[in-house]
């Protein structure tokens, strides 16, 4: 991170770092580098150190260093998805033989790579309740080499005190993975708190407009940040310059839309709280949800990021998500449109039969920056009353 944002508060250092005026015309928006190779200035003389887009590119660059910045970490790096940023950072930190404790609740593509494709490699998991840390330190073996964070979780928003698992992570000699995508940068500084890594996927609040896939990884260690940057040069999975200067937009406008997804979300989980159909409603922002308190301490604001079950059971709650109107029934979350979905049959499918197994009566909201009285009142009707 430069330190001439290190005293900026986080809505100038969105606009600003990594976004230095183009020296060529004075451009206040960093060009889209569409560009593969680079001309030398003689064999193994470049120009900025720049060869070749996979390895490096002017926007990418751009992006990586605003994501530094924001998250208050030395290195960032984007990615093509989330899941891309993922995979690159397991097989740089584990090797076969090695094991890490992964959270009961977590994206079904997160677990995924995990269960289907990590355990094939040689790396073995146990799952733990990560709000618990008596309950994660049980899970570590003399062979656990990280620790998986999601805070608030997904689709159960499930609340993990960071600060706490840091200390667990490394009595333990373990990294401490955070994924901050629920929460974004702005609500959420994991680093600071003393993980590892940060995760996100530039996809969801980020990017913010629902019209790119990316994924990061941020950490604060620059030894950590070089072994990170070669194996996603030897992968390859990077973030294309288009899709990092539309996550560089997003970014942009990330303090004033989350405060609205925060304010919306929180009206909006008072009103289930109240309906006679939801027999349980999960948001941290919630005074009686038992990570309120951590939330609070940690977090800016709560999120917009709500589910809640309902009665009748799974064709209840299908039901619920079928009536919507403003609400736009779809995967993905994060975006300036609020969607609805039913995480036993979409995003979380792949979790089905195992400890991730989330309930059929689940339905999940991403609460979007539209008219709070629209979302209200579809979300009533929705729920047929």
């Amino acid at each position: 991170m430069s330190d001439s944002h290190t005293t900026q508060s986080f809505e100038t250092v969105a606009i600003h770092a990594g976004n230095t005026a183009d020296p060529l015309t004075g451009a206040v928006v960093p060009p889209i580098y569409q560009v593969s190779t680079y001309k030398q200035d003689g064999v193994g003389g470049l120009r900025g150190g720049y060869e070749y887009s996979r390895s490096a590119n002017p926007t990418r660059t751009a992006l990586e260093e605003n994501l530094a910045a924001l998250e208050g970490g030395r290195r960032g790096l984007a990615f093509a998805s989330g899941l891309a940023a993922e995979d690159c950072l397991l097989r740089t930190i584990l090797v076969p033989g090695d094991h890490l404790v992964i959270p009961n609740d977590a994206y079904g593509g997160t677990f995924r790579l995990f269960a289907k494709v990590a355990k094939r490699w040689g790396v073995e998991y146990s799952v733990a309740d990560t709000s618990d840390p008596a309950a994660v330190r049980a899970a570590l073996t003399p062979r656990t080499k990280a620790i998986w964070v999601e805070t608030p979780s997904n689709p159960l928003l499930g609340i993990t005190d960071i600060a706490a698992i840091a200390d667990v992570a490394r009595t333990a000699g373990a990294r401490l993975v955070v994924d901050n995508t629920f929460a974004s940068p702005y609500l959420q500084q994991p680093l600071a708190l003393g993980a590892d890594v940060v995760v996100h996927s530039l996809t969801k609040y980020m990017g913010g407009h629902s019209d790119v896939v990316g994924g990061a990884l941020v950490v604060s260690d620059p030894e950590l940040g070089e072994e990170l940057a070669f194996h996603q040069n030897a992968m390859g999975a990077v973030a294309g310059p288009f899709d990092s200067w539309l996550v560089l937009r997003g970014v942009k406008t990330l303090a004033v839309r989350m405060d609205r997804h925060c304010d919306n979300a929180g009206r909006i989980a008072e009103l289930l709280t109240r309906h006679p159909q939801v027999t349980s409603v999960l948001y941290p922002g919630l005074p009686d949800h038992p990570g309120h308190e951590v939330a609070a301490k940690q977090m800016r604001a709560f999120g917009g990021m709500i589910s809640f079950r309902v009665k009748g059971g799974e064709q209840a709650a299908v039901e619920v998500c079928n009536r919507a109107k403003v609400f736009t029934l779809g995967e993905s979350l994060g975006g300036v449109e609020s969607l609805i979905e039913h995480p036993g049959r979409m995003t979380h499918a792949s979790v089905a039969g195992s400890q991730l197994e989330v309930p059929a009566d689940l339905v999940r909201l991403s609460v979007g920056i539209e008219n709070v009285d629209d979302l209200l009142a579809d979300i009533q009707q929705a729920l047929g009353g």
